[in-house]
This record gives C-alpha cells, sequence and structure tokens, in this order.
C-alpha cells in the first residue's frame, strides 16, 4: 500500500479538496483509495457524502486502540472507503501525549489495510495527529497556492519533513508539490510557479489545479467534485492527478529537497 500524507502548515490551500477528488480520481481509475480524515473539523469525511456527527467509531477511535480499522472504514458511494472524523478528534491530542508510541499509533492502526492507495488529510497545522499522518505515510504531497507567502511558507514545511524523517519515519519522501486554485491571468501566479519548478524540479507535479468554481461547490453537496461535476475543469485537472500520481515511479527524498 502507498500512504501518502496531503499537508501544508498554511490553511486555506486546497488540501482536504484535493484529498477527497484524488481518492475519487484514484477510485475511478481501478485503485483500491483509502481516505484518512485526520482533522477534527471532518471536513474530508462531510466532502465524502459521510454525516460526520454519526460516524462511530471513527478515527478518533482507531488511534485509541477502541477500534479496528474495519469497524471504522466506511465505503463512499464515489468508489473509495474513508477513515471518517469529527470533532471527538479534538480530545485526542491530549489523550495521545501519555500513550506509548503515541506517532506510531495510526501508523500501527493501517499498516495492514488491504488497500493500494492511503491518502491522510492532515490537520493544517503541525501536532500530534499531524505527526502521526507523517510517520504513517510513505510519501507527501504538498498543495500549495502560487502567492506571495507561499515558498517562505514552504521552506518552513520541508524543515519540518527533514526532521521527521531524521527522527521518526526514515522511509518519508516528498512526492510532489501541487499548484492549487492556479489563475493563469495572475502575473505573480506565475512567476511563484516558474520558481517553483525552478528550485524543485521534477517535485513539481505536471498537472496544476485551476481556480474552479464547481470544486469549491462541491463539498457543499457532499461530493467530489469528480461525481459533482466531472467534466468542470477542477475535476478533470483531479483526473489527470491521479492519472500522474499512478504513474510515478521515482518521488524524490527528504533530504534532497532543497537542492
Amino acid at each position: 500500500m502507498k500512504t501518502l500524507a496531503i499537508t501544508n502548515q498554511k490553511g486555506g490551500v486546497g488540501k482536504t479538496t484535493t484529498a477527497v477528488n484524488l481518492a475519487a480520481g484514484l477510485a475511478m481509475a481501478g485503485a483500491r483509495a483509502l481516505l484518512i480524515d485526520l482533522d477534527p473539523q471532518g471536513n474530508a469525511t462531510t466532502g465524502s457524502g459521510i454525516a460526520k456527527q454519526e460516524a462511530f467509531p471513527n478515527v478518533y477511535q482507531l488511534l485509541l486502540g477502541q477500534a479496528k480499522l474495519p469497524e471504522v472504514a466506511v465505503k463512499t458511494e464515489f468508489g473509495f472507503s474513508i477513515l471518517p472524523a469529527n470533532r471527538e478528534l479534538a480530545g485526542a491530542e491530549v489523550e495521545l501525549v501519555d500513550l506509548p508510541r503515541r506517532e506510531f499509533l495510526l501508523a500501527e492502526a493501517i499498516k495492514d489495510a488491504p488497500y493500494d492507495f492511503a491518502l491522510i488529510d492532515c490537520p493544517p497545522s503541525l501536532n500530534m495527529l499531524t505527526v502521526n499522518g507523517l510517520v504513517s505515510a510513505s510519501r507527501v504531497l504538498i498543495p500549495m497556492q502560487c502567492e506571495y507567502y507561499a515558498l517562505e511558507g514552504l521552506a518552513d514545511l520541508v524543515n519540518t519533513l527533514k526532521k521527521i524523517n531524521r527522527q521518526l519515519n526514515p522511509d518519508l519522501e516528498i512526492e510532489g508539490l501541487l499548484r492549487t486554485m492556479f489563475n493563469p491571468q495572475s502575473t505573480l501566479a506565475q512567476q511563484v510557479s516558474n520558481e517553483l519548478e525552478r528550485h524543485f524540479g521534477k517535485r513539481v507535479y505536471k498537472t496544476i489545479i485551476p481556480r474552479n468554481v464547481r470544486l469549491a461547490e462541491a463539498p457543499s453537496y457532499g461530493k467530489p467534485a469528480l461525481a459533482f461535476d466531472r467534466n468542470s475543469r477542477g475535476a478533470q485537472a483531479y483526473l489527470a492527478l491521479a492519472d500522474e500520481i499512478l504513474s510515478m515511479k521515482h518521488p524524490s527524498t527528504i533530504q534532497g529537497a532543497n537542492s
């Protein structure tokens, strides 16, 4: 199973949109995909058509050892399964602190999961939930907007990933940077995009996710954009991203991320 942590310590970059639509895209391509909602806001859960208030057991019980993966996994109508989350997960931050091997709880819970891909929607902060996501993952997908502060925030994130790589998960590698909410008419967006390609080269996905109204509307209907309006530019971009990820064989190492 290939486990992909979708993370950025900055919020509002299309992280959850990417997690939900990539899961749907991989499922459409025939892959067995599992989406893991590690964010107490539960947006990936509702965006996948699951009522988060009714989700029990959920990731919270999984992390605390009160439920096993088959009990928690819910098959969505969009072809992928999800480990749902809700506000209950916010309490896990405190409860995990005193548990042995607290950084490895998710990794141990999903190690025998019968899927081709596990996508982890991490919270937009570096907390114990995010650390669990990064320790569980073999690859990292970083969604980011091409805006003024993006490169500065990216440098901080890469440093965080290097620490996780050195101290907790030597297998962790950056698979790619995903340009999201992209406006090709913006000179600044073009400049930042070019800077990303100059600094990170092949670590930048070829696929670019455009700023798209249908992507923004889909979550309110409890659907991935691929089910809401498959012909929209946003949905087509995520189908292309799924194809790109399925074809990737040589992701880049964390330690080489600044080279």
